[in-house]
């Protein structure tokens, strides 16, 4: 794979991992971040030591002037993007009645605005050569719900919508497709990952343990690759059989 590869919200933990699986198949990868230019830079220098063609990009996905910017410096760098991994997010926890409109607001704006600016702004470069591949990482709390997440849920239940909708109407040319993850054992979750939580939110897993991220990472590599031709708007649940939908 010599694709040429933008992964939104690339320093995290999903996100790294999904930089080092397309990494590891050869593909050119632009490196999103928000406000972590050192640590960007850092990981770029990373990826150039192992022989893999890297640069460092700075957004706010919200934005959408940042988003356009983003999109024609990752065009120039690049020559184009053949695939864009939609994986920046957010996750505040609020009770409804505790939610005010500021948190809602900066949920959808990130989680659910941030996927489709990002697509409106690199699917025209997209279209003009015919081919691009759209993977949208949802989650599976958009099926199932969670107490004291309203914002996330439903903003990432959009993210499903969005994709099934793109789906429709841009393809097959664009193949556009979306994952939904069930708990990742990643940084973010580790200070409240004790076992009483970690059995919480695995109880109804086949597997009964947190996804590590390269086993979300394969599958995004996976739906970018030719073997997924035939995947057009669809979800895979990658949760250990948490949910099944």
């Amino acid at each position: 794979m010599s694709a040429r590869v933008l992964v939104t919200g690339a320093l995290g933990g999903l996100g790294s991992a999904i930089v080092d699986a397309f990494a590891g198949r050869g593909a050119r990868i632009a490196v999103h971040h928000l406000g972590q230019p050192a640590q960007a830079n850092e990981r770029c220098l990373e990826l150039i030591d192992r022989g893999v063609e890297a640069k460092a990009f700075e957004a706010d996905v919200a934005d959408e002037r940042s988003v356009a910017d983003l999109a024609a410096a990752v065009e120039e760098a690049f020559g184009g993007i053949d695939v864009l991994v939609n994986n920046a997010g957010v996750m505040d926890s609020a009770k409804v009645i505790d939610t005010d409109l500021q948190l809602w607001r900066r949920t959808m704006s990130v989680d659910l605005d941030g996927v489709f600016l990002c697509s409106k702004h690199v699917l025209p470069g997209m279209l003009r050569r015919g081919s691009g591949v759209i993977v949208n990482v949802s989650s599976q709390l958009a099926f199932k719900g969670a107490r004291d997440y309203a914002a996330y849920c439903a903003a990432k239940a959009g993210v499903i919508g969005l994709t099934r909708a793109m789906a429709r109407e841009l393809g097959p040319a664009i193949r556009i497709n979306a994952i939904a993850p069930g708990p990742v054992d990643t940084e973010f979750v580790a200070p409240w990952a004790t076992e009483e939580w970690i059995r919480e939110r695995t109880r109804d897993s086949v597997l009964g343990r947190l996804a590590q991220p390269h086993e979300i990472a394969g599958t995004v590599v996976f739906l970018a690759s030719e073997d997924a031709a035939l995947y057009h708007g669809q979800v895979l649940h990658l949760n250990g059989g948490g949910v099944m939908a």
